[in-house]
């Protein structure tokens, strides 16, 4: 079975859709979480105190629920969401291996980014209901804040990911701890660890709290 660059052409030839554009992928995803991130803080009025510790405690959750969707959903095939395990273990991790991370071109951002209709889905089916619930139980700064720190969990999350598959040559790799994150992602990208390794793509610290975390080393996950 072919991956890496073998596998690349294949994957275009099936999953890419006619017409598509990376850079209007990317822009998509930019205008959505920054216009909701700026929406949220416009919406503020007079924050109290105590409702600034929503910030810190959805940046949390939101970091749990990154683990345990990477580690559960995408690497294991559930019923009702196989197609999230398709286009993560099948076609992903063919597309970039552990000794091919980085990108040929802007296209690639297909295999990279998630599509544009799966983060409406999600906004609507879980952000939305659970920003009106935390409104109706506290009040509508914690519903909002909670908008405003997921989208730009998410956020983080897709800038991130994206730089770990940029060429080596980057100069986004210059930016302090960069080269370090990716290296956990490579590691994640080995298959004799990524079934039980390096499952946060952001900030690994739900790794870290489960023991998770892998180093690699040789083609081998090393545990810290």
């Amino acid at each position: 079975m072919p991956t890496g660059r073998a596998y690349r052409p294949e994957y275009r030839r099936n999953y890419l859709p006619p017409g598509y554009s990376g850079i209007r992928h990317m822009l998509f995803i930019v205008l959505f979480c920054l216009g909701g991130i700026a929406l949220g803080i416009a919406m503020l009025d007079n924050v109290a105190p105590l409702e600034w510790l929503t910030v810190p405690l959805t940046f949390l959750y939101a970091n749990l629920a990154e683990y345990l969707g990477h580690r559960y959903v995408m690497h294991r095939r559930r019923r009702f969401l196989g197609l999230i395990h398709e286009r993560h273990t099948v076609q992903h991790h063919r597309y970039f291996t552990a000794e091919e991370m980085d990108m040929d071109g802007l296209e690639d951002l297909r295999a990279i980014l998630f599509p544009p209709s799966l983060l409406v889905f999600f906004f609507g089916a879980f952000a939305l209901p659970a920003g009106l619930l935390l409104a109706w139980l506290f009040s509508a700064n914690v519903a909002w804040l909670f908008v405003v720190t997921a989208l730009g969990y998410y956020f983080s999350y897709e800038v991130l990911h994206l730089a770990y598959h940029l060429p080596p040559a980057s100069k986004a790799f210059r930016i302090p701890g960069l080269k370090r994150l990716q290296r956990l992602h490579r590691v994640h990208h080995d298959p004799a660890v990524m079934s039980h390794g390096n499952f946060n793509i952001t900030w690994p610290i739900c790794d870290w709290v489960f023991r998770t975390r892998e180093r690699g080393g040789k083609g081998l996950g090393v545990r810290d």
